[in-house]
């Protein structure tokens, strides 16, 4: 428990450490060369302007985080689903692979305008460019580790003569449960992404305007203290994100699978 509790703090102390640093040189620099605020925010200002703009910027984050979160969870679902047919057809997957590749290789801003015109409901439209770009990490990599399955396990299955259910369920699913979480970081990010990008081509106001639009907004006022703070929130959204989704693969493989468990050197 103490080298567990020892290794944690050695894993958040150093990169806090150099955050507080770059902060303090990026405050000092500001100071001594008297940036102007339109060019680049003190930090100091750029937290005094979210603490005054805070109920806005945390509405507008909610907004965000709900077109990333739904993205994500169909990423998942649909993800996962096509895997699963991949791995039991060849012929699917010869038939199908190559066209999520195409969508992962084709720049949403090029697709996002078609989107938000075909789809009447503007946030409809902001889900599926979000679930475009977050879906193919979780294809791809569950996809893979529903195949890494260890040779001599599957030798077992067949001399016991286990189904093709049975295959699935105790050999394939748990052997592609750590390449499911390392797909699953990444497309956390990129359904972030995916969403703040979205709102930036749809360029939506109102109640229902998240923290693109305030950043576009602030922008075009030039008051970037404001944009910072909304920049600012984006990457604490993504800290966050990835560190639920390192929590949950740690809880689903920590007793069992070596690359969850922490040991002493």
């Amino acid at each position: 428990m103490a080298f567990a509790n020892g290794k944690r703090i050695a894993d958040v102390v150093p990169p806090v450490v150099v955050g507080l640093l770059v902060l303090a040189v990026w405050e000092v620099c500001c100071r001594i060369f008297s940036i102007p605020s339109y060019l680049l925010p003190s930090p100091s200002e750029i937290l005094r302007t979210f603490v005054t703009s805070a109920p806005d910027l945390l509405k507008s984050l909610a907004v965000t985080l709900r077109v990333t979160l739904i993205a994500l969870g169909l990423s998942v679902a649909i993800g996962t689903t096509i895997a699963f047919l991949f791995v039991q057809s060849p012929i699917i997957e010869r038939s199908f692979f190559p066209y999520a590749i195409i969508l992962q290789v084709t720049p949403i801003v090029a697709i996002a305008p078609l989107i938000i015109i075909l789809v009447k409901n503007t946030q409809g439209a902001l889900i599926i460019c979000a679930t475009i770009i977050a879906i193919f990490p979780i294809i791809s990599n569950t996809t893979i580790g529903l195949r890494s399955v260890d040779g001599g396990h599957q030798d077992l299955f067949a001399i016991n003569r286990a189904s093709r259910l049975q295959n699935l369920v105790y050999l394939r699913i748990p052997s592609a449960l750590p390449y499911f979480f390392a797909g699953l970081r990444i497309s956390s990010g990129l359904a972030l992404i995916g969403a703040v990008v979205a709102e930036f081509v749809a360029g939506t106001g109102g109640r229902g305007a998240g923290l693109a639009y305030e950043i576009l907004q602030a922008g075009y006022q030039l008051d970037i203290p404001r944009m910072f703070a909304a920049l600012f929130l984006i990457t604490l959204a993504g800290i966050a994100l990835f560190t639920i989704v390192v929590g949950l693969s740690k809880l689903a493989l920590g007793s069992w699978h070596d690359s969850a468990i922490v040991r002493e050197a």
